[in-house]
């Protein structure tokens, strides 16, 4: 039984990793690559394996650096199954024809403004359509938690909660070797503990490797109690200068984790009288979904649903839905809270509205996400003076905030917590950290090594791990 890593390894994004085993070719999760779009655009039309050879796919949550690749896999030739959460299948559903739409949408941006000579961009092409997603979701099947059910020949799958995102999961992995049972557990993506709407993660037992993520390895987040105050005191002062709040947001848990920060804050009387827009048709879509999935929830929030609605419904709050709804917000002058995707400022209407507010210093812009390296978010995090927007280089005069409070992902001594205690519950011996930069990776390692992990390995992309 081996697990080749085939993305997400020493870098963030492009989860995929490929397990090998006597009877099967298992790969766990299939997600786009994020990063500078020549680069990206290369790597995620290139699958780094046949995917006819590919017996079964485990998904573990939605996010399109996990998830956004199927429709490639299933393109190239995949005849085989995806198994994930329900409530993962029914964000997949929106998030990857949104993903496809807004390949084609930037794609046909893109040629018009090359063909006006305003842009010297290289044009692309979508890497998939919509008829993809839509064979792709009719490989999918979906297994609630806690379930176990046998995906391919000697291979057992179960999923616990992992309280990243709705619907994410921890794979745990039974697998007959040879006659020996093998268990290999990966995290997908880990979430906080303590954090509001959803669980706190599982515990697995029993396994023999562990297959970690490691976005925070090296630093720990602000309490989760200073992300109303952090978040009351920028708004204040942007909407103090009469400028606009920009908030880039994951349509899928960071947006409605922003909502219910705001919502609290209206309700303390501490959110000024400016409209809040969440301008995302994917995030209308995605809240939707979240209403539908309560077994998803921590008892605080559902009891927040029987006694005072939605959590993601206030006065003022206003979901968009057309182009011209959101062109009318950025065409605005007046102040206003803008919740828009995509997370890392890469794609989607955020751009739109950064275009046009970027180089006011009234405005703010406002990270609340990991940005992965060479993207516009990342960028904006570290203060460029210019930055590069539908290929046309802009002076940046707004004010960048980064508040990592509202990071879903577990922070350093999360990540040791969850190794430290799978071991207690099982021969667990060997540790691979994937979903992490090299710097985090090896403070992390040098941890987990301290507290007697015998074999901590960082694997680089292509790199095998017998387990």
């Amino acid at each position: 039984m081996k697990v080749h890593f085939l993305g997400a390894a020493q870098t963030v994004t492009g989860s995929m990793h490929l397990v090998e085993t006597p009877r099967a070719r298992v790969l766990l999760d299939c997600g786009l690559y994020q990063g500078r779009r020549h680069e990206s655009y290369e790597r995620n039309k290139n699958l780094p394996f046949r995917a006819r050879d590919v017996d079964v796919c485990v998904l573990s949550h939605a996010h399109i650096d996990h998830s956004g690749a199927l429709p490639m896999l299933d393109k190239h030739g995949f005849q085989g199954r995806v198994y994930c959460t329900p409530a993962t299948r029914d964000l997949c559903a929106a998030m990857l024809e949104d993903a496809a739409f807004i390949q084609q949408a930037d794609a046909r941006y893109i040629s018009r403004r090359k063909a006006r000579g305003e842009v010297d961009e290289d044009p692309i092409e979508p890497l998939y359509d919509q008829d993809d997603v839509v064979s792709l979701l009719g490989k999918t099947h979906s297994v609630p938690y806690h379930q176990r059910v046998t995906i391919a020949p000697g291979v057992d799958v179960t999923f616990l909660d992992a309280g990243h995102v709705l619907g994410s999961a921890i794979v745990v992995l039974d697998v007959d070797d040879v006659g020996e049972t093998r268990r290999l557990i990966f995290t997908g993506d880990l979430g906080r503990r303590h954090m509001p709407i959803l669980r706190d993660p599982e515990i697995p037992g029993g396994a023999q490797a562990l297959i970690m993520e490691s976005t925070y390895g090296d630093r720990l987040h602000d309490p989760i109690e200073r992300m109303d105050d952090g978040l009351a005191e920028v708004i204040e002062r942007t909407i103090g200068r009469g400028g606009k709040l920009l908030i880039p947001s994951f349509a899928l848990e960071r947006a409605q984790e922003v909502v219910f920060a705001l919502k609290r804050l209206r309700t303390q009387g501490r959110l000024p009288d400016v409209p809040v827009y969440v301008d995302s048709p994917l995030t209308v879509r995605v809240t939707d979904i979240f209403k539908v999935h309560p077994e998803c929830y921590d008892a605080e929030t559902r009891k927040l649903f029987v006694a005072d609605g939605s959590p993601f419904e206030f006065e003022g709050l206003h979901y968009t839905h057309s182009v011209e709804d959101s062109k009318r917000i950025t065409g605005s002058p007046d102040p206003a809270i803008v919740i828009s995707a995509s997370g890392m400022c890469e794609n989607g209407r955020i751009l739109h509205h950064l275009k046009a507010t970027v180089g006011g210093r009234e405005n703010t812009v406002l990270i609340v996400g990991f940005q992965a390296p060479h993207t516009l978010g990342r960028r904006l995090v570290e203060g460029r003076s210019r930055v590069r927007i539908f290929g046309v280089e802009r002076e940046r005069r707004c004010e960048v905030v980064v508040l990592n409070g509202f990071s879903a992902h577990a922070d350093r001594d999360d990540l040791i917590d969850f190794a430290v205690k799978v071991r207690e519950q099982g021969p667990l011996r060997r540790v691979a950290l994937v979903h992490g930069d090299p710097e985090p990776q090896e403070t992390l390692a040098e941890a987990l090594r301290e507290r007697d992990f015998p074999d901590v390995r960082i694997p680089a992309r292509g790199d095998t791990m017998d387990v």
